[in-house]
């Protein structure tokens, strides 16, 4: 085994991991809310919400990283004004710190908050790391083999968590999907159906955390929901990755151009009544999945989509993973 690769499989190898994973798995509970739409509001608004997400009943929230506010100062306002909420990164980018500074806010946060953080971890995107971080993008497999080495092998001088931080990789094709299994917790796909879920777990073997993202539209109107659902779509079509992806699971090219078919936005958007949503999430639960994020998405580009959180709470919290 290569020595980056032994170094990024230390955090993993600490006595008694694997019972506590299954405890987090456990605390995770099979939904909670991925949102950016935090990020819209002042920032004691978003400790508000948070707040009534955990009184909801949702058991974690997953917050996103491009050019907001940065992803562990959110989480820690966010943690501070709820008391079981776990908080979670759907994705820290790793070309935004370097190792020493992934390790020391990964390290700063657990121990802050035991047991109530999850740390998605991913490689973006080449536009976004080139064009708005200035940074070389390199070959994500090895950059991020090599990231985990480097964070695992990084000083801390302050006090430590009582156990190494859980962190898991944005992670769509079989290698990094292999990788998650191998040097990390698990992983958190995105834009991904149900299918992918069922591939993902094979992959990732029965032990690894699995917790995909899935968007939702509270929408009956047809027409309405795809115009909602495809100004989501279009954005991620804009990326390569997701668009390799889509091709694995066997989207032919018309799907993939306007900004997505009609198809391949049912596909991905799950929109209709609670009950349309319920089953596209219970559909990832029956895949393999262990926790999903559900994404409700904003009518309103700005907007916070509370009403929905809201409307969803009573079905989505009641949810049982297959086998439980």
């Amino acid at each position: 085994m290569p020595e980056d690769a032994r170094a990024a499989t230390g955090a993993l190898q600490e006595p008694g991991r694997d019972e506590r994973r299954a405890a987090l798995r456990a605390a995770l509970a099979p939904v909670g809310i991925w949102t950016g739409q935090l990020d819209m509001v002042p920032a004691a608004r978003a400790q508000e919400l948070a707040a009534e997400l955990e009184e909801l009943g949702y058991r974690a929230v997953w917050l996103p990283e491009v050019a907001g506010r940065d992803v562990f100062v959110h989480l820690a306002l966010l943690l501070s004004a709820t008391r079981r909420l776990i908080g979670a990164t759907g994705i820290a980018n790793i070309w935004a710190r370097d190792a020493v500074t992934m390790a020391g806010a990964m390290k700063g946060l657990t121990e802050a908050f035991p047991d109530r953080v999850v740390i998605g971890l991913g490689v973006s995107h080449k536009s976004l790391v080139e064009d708005l971080r200035g940074h070389r993008y390199e070959q994500p497999l090895t950059a991020m083999r090599r990231y985990l080495g480097a964070v695992d092998a990084s000083p801390y001088t302050a006090q430590r968590p009582a156990a190494a931080p859980w962190r898991v990789l944005a992670a769509l094709g079989p290698k990094m999907l292999a990788l998650a299994a191998e040097a990390a917790d698990g992983a958190h796909p995105y834009f991904v159906t149900p299918e992918h879920t069922a591939s993902a777990r094979a992959t990732l073997g029965p032990d690894r955390l699995l917790c995909p993202e899935q968007a939702v539209l509270l929408e009956q109107d047809p027409s309405r929901a795809r115009e909602v659902g495809r100004a989501y779509t279009a954005l991620y079509l804009s990326q390569p990755n997701y668009v390799r992806n889509l091709r694995r699971l066997g989207f032919p090219e018309e799907d993939l151009q306007g900004g997505g078919s009609d198809r391949l936005v049912d596909a991905l958007v799950a929109w209709g009544d609670e009950e349309a949503i319920v089953r596209r999430v219970q559909a990832h639960l029956d895949a393999g999945a262990d926790h999903v994020g559900v994404q409700p998405l904003p009518t309103e580009r700005r907007g916070v989509p509370d009403d929905q959180w809201r409307r969803l709470a009573p079905a989505l919290t009641g949810l049982r993973r297959t086998g439980t």
